[in-house]
């Protein structure tokens, strides 16, 4: 039951404005700063010797401190009344809803405006998503970004009950014969724009490590084993994956050979009877790489690039690696020492493993840019309140042209990558996976390419709105430091922005009619 609270008149609040006696107003509340006036951490003298004591304080509030401040229970206990004939007007984050904020949804979110991509199953979808994650995942997003564990286990078993993990890996034949959200959407008709929506909904938690960390590596590391696997391999392994028993990731970069796949040392050799792959070598940047059970793994084999399936045993060792976002990805360095593995766990033919790498390429791709998408949206959205709220001279943040200027080309940015991103992944749900390798290759790399670079300008923006706070990793700012602290990520896994800019032109290129002339 919610606590009732006695009404107070604004009078009554004023006569409490002295040290060991101290009242405040914030959004038509009122609190008893009597006894937390000494802990304060800016000191007592903010409270007591300045305008607020006995007064109504929202604006020097919200000037200083986020919603979530006055959610703890810390603080929440200080209330003990409310302002007699006055409402709060102020929410906090809103779980399950739509913001109010301009461009801080989709336009297929916005209220008066349509969209010929979104069926009234996707909007049903949306709402669906939006509660489960601000509901089951948020709260653990933000406690494990701090303590840099990875997810809670009853995260993924609440995915798992509703086969979010197997969504995650887009439309297919795996979601045959499976209850997608208790029957929301059936099977055959999930598609990308659905996966959208997971990805998007996902990265709102504004917490990047985390994002990672909720299978970030079975999304790049399951689909070879999906495509290329034996069916007594997939009948073993798939199961275990979308129920979260065990995790998978995928293991190709190295210290030697980043973007140069074929680049790659580590080796398998064949054991002398031949039923079995002897694997020696070091991986490098693998995402839930520390907590992994199974390793997609590129090999040099005496036929060229293999890829094999390598499970957690004897011989393969994980150390975590201190990137610039929370360990709670799982980030590893792996090194596999005389590791043997049944040849029945290679993915697709000896000496092919080039294509089984490239062949899931576009949808990695494709799934970056719809969280680089939804998460610069999160960043209009904070910089749009903040610009609303901050007072400098006198007048709001947003009174400054050169503020409005800043702000016009984040939106317009967000904006622009949306809409490309829609367009694309329309074309994907009218493409086989063959016609999409062909044509959207380069429509991905170049999508991707812009999608980051519009990101690095966005955060580098944000911080010089947020200033001091925008480099601060608690506070008003919090989200701002940690998205321009991650956002280079983006720009790095999945190709960096040069070779995929250069994969885009080398297509176009290769596409040139020969009759073409000025």
């Amino acid at each position: 039951m919610s606590k009732e609270f006695k009404e107070l008149t604004r009078e009554e609040v004023q006569q409490h404005n002295k040290n060991g006696d101290l009242w405040v107003i914030i959004d038509a509340k009122v609190y008893d700063l009597s006894r937390f006036a000494n802990l304060h951490p800016g000191g007592r003298a903010v409270l007591v010797d300045s305008a607020v004591a006995g007064q109504d304080a929202t604006e020097a509030f919200y000037g200083l401190h986020r919603h979530e401040v006055l959610e703890r229970p810390q603080y929440a206990r200080l209330q003990i009344g409310v302002l007699r004939g006055e409402q709060s007007v102020i929410t906090g984050r809103l779980v399950g809803g739509l913001s109010s904020v301009p461009f801080a949804e989709p336009t297929y979110l916005s209220k008066g405006f349509h969209s010929p991509y979104y069926t009234e199953n996707h909007k049903a979808f949306q709402k669906v998503v939006r509660k489960f994650f601000d509901e089951v995942v948020y709260p653990d997003a933000q406690e494990r970004e701090l303590d840099g564990k990875r997810p809670s286990q009853e995260v993924f078993d609440k995915m798992a009950e509703v086969n979010l993990n197997a969504m995650r890996l887009g439309p297919g034949k795996h979601l045959k014969g499976l209850s997608l959200f208790h029957g929301l959407v059936k099977p055959e008709e999930f598609d990308y724009f659905h996966e959208l929506i997971i990805t998007q909904e996902m990265i709102r938690t504004g917490s990047r490590g985390y994002a990672d960390a909720l299978l970030g590596g079975k999304v790049i590391g399951l689909p070879p084993v999906l495509n290329f696997g034996s069916p007594e391999l997939k009948a073993k392994v798939v199961p275990e994956v979308f129920a979260a028993k065990k995790i998978i990731c995928l293991a190709i970069s190295e210290a030697h050979a980043g973007s140069d796949v074929l680049g790659m040392k580590t080796t398998a050799v064949k054991s002398e009877d031949g039923k079995f792959w002897i694997i020696n070598g070091e991986k490098k940047w693998i995402t839930n790489g520390h907590f992994a059970d199974y390793f997609t793994t590129g090999c040099r084999t005496e036929d060229g690039l293999t890829v094999i399936l390598i499970p957690r045993q004897e011989g393969v060792t994980t150390t975590p690696i201190k990137t610039s976002y929370s360990p709670t990805a799982g980030t590893a360095f792996i090194t596999f020492d005389n590791v043997r593995v049944p040849v029945e766990n290679t993915l697709g033919p000896e000496g092919g493993g080039i294509f089984v790498i490239l062949s899931n390429f576009n949808h990695e791709r494709w799934v970056m840019v719809c969280a680089s998408a939804r998460a610069q949206r999160m960043i209009v959205e904070e910089c749009l309140k903040w610009v609303s709220q901050r007072k400098a001279f006198g007048k709001p943040l947003s009174s400054q042209a050169v503020v409005r200027a800043r702000l016009a080309a984040m939106i317009a940015r967000a904006e622009a990558v949306q809409s490309w991103l829609e367009n694309v992944t329309y074309q994907m749900c009218n493409m086989s996976y063959k016609e999409q390798s062909t044509n959207l290759a380069g429509q991905i790399a170049f999508l991707k390419m812009y999608s980051t670079w519009c990101a690095q300008d966005t955060a580098r923006d944000a911080v010089q709105l947020f200033g001091g706070r925008g480099i601060t990793q608690t506070g008003m700012g919090r989200f701002i430091e940690h998205y321009h602290r991650t956002v280079p990520f983006d720009s790095i896994l999945g190709g960096a922005e040069d070779v995929l800019g250069d994969l885009g032109v080398r297509q176009a290129i290769r596409a040139m009619p020969k009759n073409a002339r000025l």
